[in-house]
């Protein structure tokens, strides 16, 4: 049987503390606790949350990672085309200040703290919404409309840069857009279109650097487009095409999508060339909220039927303690 220093070239190193940036497959004895240890890449896995207090779906997310997320807006039992806010702690949830103008089918960018809403249905005529809200940590501002009313869009940014895409409109004939704007903290401004329109996609990124994709084009597409500041481009699709799925990505070259469709519970991870299917969801659903990056990302409410649900997804280096057992 081959040693550990025949392997890797070196003999266990005996440590005072874990090392700042382990690499792949280092193990070490920590002295202080006397424990061996070591450091694998974890290819993502979905792990339990906290539950929402109100159950609901097509409901809008903002979140740095998967320990703090606002949750906001939806639908569900009790709650038709709610302004609900709930914040995240890691743990659980926390119900905060309303929006002014409850909707479902919004779009949200930005973090726990510095959010925008924007987009959505709500009961009355129009039935879609161009409204925009601001998030600053305790209460919502609205702030100046969209250029084009819609529902389903995509969205990317921070509350004073954000990019908003797709969409469609109701009632009478439907039109599904390819439309995008830009939110400089004040205005929106028409930029360049998506090449193929869409709504209810996938999205992450900044308003320089964004991502689309998935979506009912129709019909249910995989298409995914890279935006850079400009243009939109057409990279390669997602494994599996769906609708009304989970997303986050901090950046346009690493980004996740999970659950969506009939509904799935499947989960892709996006490297700026291609997508992998990685490890399932724990609860199949679409109409979901998504948050955070890549690497940490929260899933949250989703339909059938309306789920109080929340996940929480990790992936990188992780350090383990081996023990005897």
């Amino acid at each position: 049987m081959s040693t550990y220093k025949e392997i890797h070239g070196t003999d266990i190193e005996v440590l005072s503390s874990d090392p700042a940036n382990p690499v792949d497959g280092q193990v070490w004895y920590n002295s202080t606790d006397n424990v061996v240890k070591g450091n694998f890449i974890n290819l993502g896995s979905w792990a339990t949350g906290g539950s929402l207090n109100q159950a609901r779906y097509a409901l809008a997310g903002a979140g740095a990672d998967n320990t703090t997320a606002l949750g906001f807006g939806g639908f569900g039992p009790g709650a038709p085309a709610t302004g609900l806010t709930e914040s995240y702690d890691g743990t659980s949830w926390t119900e905060v200040n309303d929006l002014n103008t409850g909707r479902y089918s919004l779009a949200g960018t930005g973090t726990q703290t510095a959010a925008l809403g924007f987009g959505g249905d709500y009961p009355g005529t129009p039935e879609f919404f161009a409204g925009t809200e601001t998030w600053n940590g305790t209460s919502w501002t609205e702030v100046n409309d969209l250029n084009t009313a819609r529902k389903g869009m995509g969205g990317a940014g921070t509350n004073t840069a954000t990019l908003g895409f797709g969409g469609i409109t109701v009632p009478g004939a439907p039109t599904i857009f390819s439309e995008t704007e830009s939110w400089n903290g004040t205005n929106w401004t028409e930029v360049n279109d998506l090449n193929t329109a869409r709504r209810n996609m996938g999205s992450a990124g900044t308003n320089t650097a964004a991502l689309a994709f998935g979506g009912f084009a129709p019909p249910t597409t995989g298409a995914t487009e890279s935006w850079n500041g400009t243009s939109w481009t057409e990279v390669n699709d997602m494994n599996t095409a769906r609708v009304e799925l989970g997303s986050s990505g901090a950046t346009n070259t690493a980004a996740l999508g999970f659950g969506g469709g009939t509904p799935g519970a499947n989960t892709e991870s996006w490297n700026g060339t291609s997508w992998t299917e990685v490890n399932d969801m724990g609860t199949a659903r679409y109409g979901l909220a998504g948050t955070g990056t890549a690497t940490a990302a929260l899933g949250f409410g989703g339909y059938f039927p309306a789920s109080t649900a929340t996940e929480e997804w990790n992936a990188g280096p992780q350090t383990v303690t081996f023990t005897d057992s």
